[in-house]
């Protein structure tokens, strides 16, 4: 009889609870859907990635709408506002334009516009060792050590670092990095964001000497100074004594240098021993 009133009790809570789920969905089909339009505004983006110095087509921009409460400022509305400007700084695809991004109007595209009031762009001749090995590319920093010997002596060799923290702005005829993985690639000029006055080093170096570019992390912007080093510092102290030379004194008497004896053997004949000298040949 217990498990009876059991068994009752559950079929009653189940029908309860399965009656008031029910009632419950279809109360929520026949509540009305209200659709909340939220203002947009057209924002100008890219259409696919763009690189540094790129001219603008009007194939790489596209409008899209965008909330009118967030649109960044200074965002472009119609595309024919950007066509034919030149990007100073990477766009990646469905990015809004900003002025900042972009070079002046007029100003056209390439590695021009990218120069920083107050620099100037110089091109010095590399080799594949001293662009490390081709992994030099734009937007990388590097520190330009330069290798002179003002005396043309041997010892006056000196190494030093004479720039740091220097912008890559373009390898070779490239202002953008390689479009695969940023892949090394071959060049023979490498062109340095620089001020007028490590433009005077940088060119005074290349020619009186050779230089080589350290690759750096572009996070580091330590500047550290390093007095240079020479061969005799290279080598340090295992430098072997230098040989000293005494002039002959002719008023000094010669001594008599005696030959070294030849060696001998004992030859024993009967009851008789004789030692005789072997002559080499």
């Amino acid at each position: 009889m217990a498990r009876m009133r059991v068994f009752i009790v559950l079929a009653l809570a189940v029908a309860a609870g399965g009656t008031f789920a029910y009632g419950t969905y279809q109360y929520m089909q026949s509540v009305p859907t209200r659709t909340v339009e939220q203002p947009t505004s057209r924002v100008v983006v890219a259409a696919t990635d763009l690189q540094l110095g790129a001219e603008l087509k009007a194939g790489d921009l596209r409008a899209i709408q965008w909330p009118a409460g967030n649109v960044p400022q200074g965002a472009f509305s119609n595309p024919d506002e950007l066509v034919g400007r030149g990007l100073i700084l990477p766009v990646v695809q469905n990015e809004p334009f900003l002025p900042s991004k972009l070079a002046p109007k007029e100003a056209g595209a390439g590695l021009p516009p990218v120069i920083a009031p107050g620099y100037r762009a110089l091109s010095v001749r590399v080799n594949d060792v001293v662009g490390v090995a081709g992994y030099v590319l734009p937007g990388t920093r590097v520190d330009v050590v330069a290798t002179v010997n003002p005396t043309q002596q041997p010892t006056d060799v000196t190494s030093k670092v004479v720039l740091t923290n220097v912008l890559v702005l373009a390898a070779g005829t490239k202002i953008e990095r390689d479009g695969e993985g940023n892949k090394p690639i071959q060049v023979s000029v490498v062109t340095l964001l620089v001020s007028p006055g490590e433009a005077e080093r940088l060119t005074l170096a290349s020619t009186e000497g050779k230089i080589q570019l350290a690759l750096r992390n572009p996070m580091d912007q330590t500047a550290p100074a390093t007095p240079g080093i020479r061969p005799a510092g290279l080598i340090g102290s295992g430098l072997s004594a230098p040989v000293r030379r005494v002039a002959a004194n002719n008023s000094a008497p010669r001594q008599e240098i005696k030959p070294a004896p030849l060696p001998t053997v004992e030859i024993i004949r009967g009851d008789k021993r004789a030692q005789e000298a072997v002559a080499q040949e």
